[in-house]
């Protein structure tokens, strides 16, 4: 018997965050706006963009700047409906970055907002 994926709405939480971190070190950007809410907020240190299309090619932008993205999943706390993951962005295997993702889902189980937060490694 074939094995079928889960639905977004059969996702828990930290699944659908984890899953959105394994695209976006793979640079999948037709999965990842697959998993974005159309009214979609993205914020970090720098940014803020409100809405799918601006989330997509903010991403995009990122993407076409890093050869490669690796993304270490150090920690995660989850609630109702927000998971914060605690990671290591290593981005063409010489930057490091220490971030925190806070990553609301809506009931649909798409991502309606990321807030990034820069860390440090120590």
């Amino acid at each position: 018997m074939e094995k079928r994926s889960k639905t977004f709405t059969e996702k828990t939480n930290k699944e659908i965050c984890l899953l959105y971190l394994k695209k976006y070190e793979e640079k999948d950007l037709n999965s990842i706006e697959e998993m974005f809410s159309e009214d979609i907020v993205l914020r970090d240190w720098k940014i803020r963009v409100e809405g799918k299309d601006n989330a997509i090619n903010e991403t995009r932008k990122n993407f076409e700047n890093a050869n490669s993205i690796e993304i270490e999943v150090l920690s995660t706390y989850e609630n109702k409906d927000t998971v914060a993951a605690e990671l290591k962005i290593t981005v063409d295997s010489t930057e490091e970055l220490y971030v925190v993702d806070v990553i609301t889902i809506n009931s649909n189980g798409k991502i309606k907002s990321i807030r990034a937060y820069l860390g440090r490694g120590d």
